[in-house]
């Protein structure tokens, strides 16, 4: 017996990282899977490597329309929409004097009105099954003040997608729709190699002084088991929780 059997989940941002990591569990766990990114080609490639239902979509985050067509499309083919993992976003790194309005409103949109959107279309699937489980990803930049320096939009975006999260757990608790927030530290992904990092090791060695759990830089599959705890039965009284996967970062 799988930990999602049965269970019908649309995860974003599944092309690589920890959605694509998130994918890999969630099918093993014997979930059906509508794996959604806007780089279909890169999309394409890695899921046909795994073994699982698996359906793949296009979905550009920021598009009410393809939210809805990614929706209906799940709906049409599984008959029910179970589980939402908000996962796609991206990292800005200008500080508050130095960013533009154009930076700013694109990473307010890729980080919060993605997930509001994502919200919007899917919690009605949600209240007509009567259940559902949505987890959205936030960052350690929503709590911490210095924990990604200089993004000023980047942790607004997340603080909204917390305040959010918290919203839509209250209001939506009397449909038995869960909504929890999972809050990645450091964690070797695709994105830490655009910058230059090389292995796990190489990225804790630059958080050793900050993170006290070594390897001081967590990786992928840690957040897709938080997706995993909080998409699954075994969280079934648990909603408007944080749990953060940070090795300690925030304890400071």
């Amino acid at each position: 017996m799988g930990r999602l059997d049965n269970k019908v989940a649309i995860i974003t941002g599944a092309a690589s990282g920890m959605g694509l990591a998130a994918v890999e569990l969630f099918v093993r766990e014997g979930a059906k899977v509508v794996a959604t990114d806007i780089a279909m080609e890169q999309l394409i490639e890695v899921i046909s490597k795994i073994n699982g239902e698996i359906s793949t979509l296009e979905l550009d985050v920021t598009s009410e329309k393809d939210w809805k067509n990614v929706s209906e499309r799940t709906k049409d083919k599984y008959g029910k929409i179970d589980i939402l993992i908000n996962n796609a976003g991206v990292s800005a790194h200008k500080s508050l004097l130095e960013e533009d309005l154009d930076g700013w409103n694109k990473a307010i949109s890729l980080n919060l009105t993605s997930v509001w959107l994502g919200m919007k279309v899917v919690i009605p699937y949600m209240q007509k099954s009567g259940q559902g489980s949505i987890v959205n990803c936030v960052s350690l930049a929503a709590i911490v003040g210095g924990a990604d320096n200089g993004a000023a939009a980047y942790s607004a975006a997340k603080g909204g997608v917390r305040s959010l999260s918290k919203h839509a757990a209250i209001n939506f608790a009397k449909d038995n729709i869960r909504v929890n927030s999972v809050y990645p530290g450091a964690i070797f992904t695709g994105a830490a190699k655009k910058h230059g990092v090389t292995s796990q090791e190489q990225l804790g060695q630059a958080f050793a002084s900050m993170i006290p759990l070594p390897p001081h830089a967590g990786e992928a599959s840690d957040i897709a088991n938080a997706y995993l705890y909080l998409s699954s039965d075994e969280s079934k009284f648990v909603t408007g929780e944080e749990l953060i996967v940070d090795g300690g970062w925030s304890s400071h």
